[in-house]
């Protein structure tokens, strides 16, 4: 039997191609520094009903304390998520292991709902205190039944952080009744917005901040802006003084 010229050896350089090819990560960084310089890690944590992506970005310093940014929980809150991207896409941050996920509920936003691909609204979806809500508060048919909440437990569970903020819309102000009053009062007067108590007309059920509160050694809160804040609120004042009462500060350069 004649033997194909050159066929071994094209074999062997397909094997170690593979072999030498890295292997896909849940924590490969998808931007270099030239891109967006306070980057140091992105992540994507989970898909969405639809299959869209979850992606959270690392900012700041590792080992440092530890704080992360949550928005569009409901795709029809949409404007809160531009603060979040200013401080992923701007200059190198210092003084904080900080993480942001511009976008929890990436069906509701492409969607323009408040619930996600199923109808269930997600901020009514966590395992704590959870019940059987209907309506445009439609819990689910069961606790941390949406791949989006659970994506998210997994995140806040492995990262551990000493901070959560959830931004939504558009009730304007910092909700006080939490777990540290006295940092829920200090954010109020840094981003100029009103203390409340943020009872949800009494549908307060599977938050994801109670869970949150109640499950994990840190504090979690929600801010509420109004609902067409101006874009220079969100892309230059706001991430200004997110960064100010959390104690951390972007470099002079990128």
């Amino acid at each position: 039997m004649r033997r194909a010229p050159g066929g071994v050896a094209t074999v062997l350089l397909l094997l170690v191609a593979v072999l030498a090819s890295p292997a896909p990560s849940a924590t490969a960084v998808e931007a270099g520094p030239a891109a967006r310089p306070a980057v140091v890690e992105a992540r994507t944590i989970g898909h969405s009903v639809r299959g869209r992506p979850i992606r959270a970005w690392r900012l700041g310093e590792p080992g440092m304390r530890r704080v992360v940014l949550i928005s569009t929980m409901h795709g029809n809150e949409p404007h809160t998520r531009r603060i979040l991207e200013t401080l992923r896409d701007g200059r190198a941050v210092r003084g904080i292991d900080l993480w942001v996920i511009p976008t929890h509920n990436p069906d509701g936003l492409a969607r323009g709902t408040r619930r996600n691909a199923r109808g269930v609204d997600l901020n009514r979806n966590f395992p704590y205190r959870w019940a059987d809500l209907d309506g445009s508060y439609e819990s689910g048919p069961r606790p941390a039944s949406e791949p989006e909440t659970r994506a998210v437990m997994r995140f806040l569970r492995e990262v551990d952080p000493r901070r959560v903020i959830s931004f939504h819309q558009p009730l304007n102000g910092v909700d006080t009744d939490t777990k540290d009053r006295a940092f829920a009062r200090r954010l109020a007067r840094a981003l100029r917005l009103p203390r409340t108590s943020l009872d949800c007309g009494g549908l307060c059920h599977g938050t994801m901040t109670m869970w949150f509160n109640h499950r994990m050694a840190g504090s979690a809160l929600t801010v509420e802006y109004g609902a067409h804040p101006s874009r220079h609120r969100m892309v230059v004042e706001a991430p200004r003084q997110v960064l100010d009462v959390l104690g951390a500060h972007r470099t002079s350069r990128g």
